[in-house]
């Protein structure tokens, strides 16, 4: 065999398994950054899973709404593109005790935790606004960005619910992506009058989180596909999975947190909880783990224990 032919046959070999590799992580970007059905085509499913949350949510919703009571806004968010939110007062608002944001989770919107803007708002009397990330319900974006642009809309989010509220004691409570979210944003210079953090079931980075979704799921090590996945993200849009990383974030974050995490999630590992909390080495901090509780399930599974571990964090964080 001629030495061309067989340099020829040599590259060919190598190159398979690269442009392999490049096509799966194409694929498992668009996978992950861009699931199928979102935004307005997806409204029917997430209030849906509202009223299964917590029944009669979007009855509280539709009524409050219809009252004028409960409002949308419209900001430009990061990327000049227009982000949505709801807000509404507390159940008494000449006496209200703060103000809340609530942050939603991967492939839900704003209405999928309506039971914390209940809790919030009915039970605790705190002002609530509650956003849709980029790329879900109302909101515009060509991906998501599993929290870590959306960490940037959040500290606009911040200005605007103190703009409307004017308190002087606000909290961020975040789900999941949500629960990344308000991770990541802990870890910027924040507003004094944010006063506290309720993360529950967050992941420790992207990259980690990504991972253990191709080793659980596929059945795959994360060379090559999740490497290449994450080349494709960052030529995309400009971020890596490995900076998204909630745990770099809590480092540097000195705002009173409450960790939340169910010891039964399947999807965040329960590990993620540890390597979340020691990462935090500043400001005060709990954990409280929810027994038999799967993702995001934590409040379903134990209701009461879950407004009472919220409620007396915040009130702990009242009395520094």
């Amino acid at each position: 065999m001629k030495t061309k032919t067989i340099l020829r046959l040599a590259t060919i070999a190598l190159l398979i398994p690269v442009i392999s590799s490049c096509l799966a992580g194409k694929y498992m970007c668009n996978y992950a950054l861009k699931p199928t059905p979102h935004g307005v085509a997806d409204m029917e499913r997430t209030r849906h899973k509202a009223d299964s949350l917590l029944p009669g949510s979007t009855a509280w919703y539709d009524g409050l709404k219809a009252q004028g009571i409960l409002k949308d806004i419209t900001i430009s968010g990061y990327g000049d593109n227009q982000i949505h939110a709801c807000y509404v007062p507390a159940a008494n608002p000449a006496k209200a005790n703060g103000t809340a944001i609530v942050v939603h989770g991967y492939t839900d919107d704003h209405f999928v935790f309506l039971y914390l803007v209940r809790m919030y708002r009915d039970e605790f009397n705190y002002n609530v606004l509650f956003p849709d990330l980029q790329y879900w319900g109302y909101s515009e974006g060509e991906a998501t960005s599993m929290g870590w642009y959306d960490r940037l809309d959040l500290l606009k989010w911040i200005d605007v619910a103190h703009g409307i509220f004017k308190d002087d004691f606000m909290v961020l409570h975040g789900v999941s992506m949500g629960a990344a979210t308000v991770m990541m944003a802990s870890g910027e210079e924040l507003p004094p009058y944010v006063k506290a953090v309720v993360e529950d079931c967050g992941y420790s980075s992207v990259w980690d989180q990504f991972a253990y979704i191709l080793k659980d799921s596929f059945h795959l090590p994360p060379f090559p596909i999740l490497t290449s996945s994450n080349i494709v993200c960052k030529s995309r849009y400009g971020w890596d999975f490995k900076e998204a990383s909630s745990v770099d974030k809590l480092a540097v974050s000195e705002v009173p947190m409450l960790f939340i995490h169910g010891d039964a999630d399947d999807f965040v590992p329960f590990s993620h909880l540890q390597k979340n909390y020691d990462a935090k080495v500043n400001g005060y901090k709990e954990m409280w783990v929810a027994p038999d509780a799967v993702h995001a399930n934590s409040f379903a599974k134990h209701p009461e224990e879950y407004k009472a571990h919220v409620k007396a964090f915040l009130e702990k964080v009242k009395s520094m």
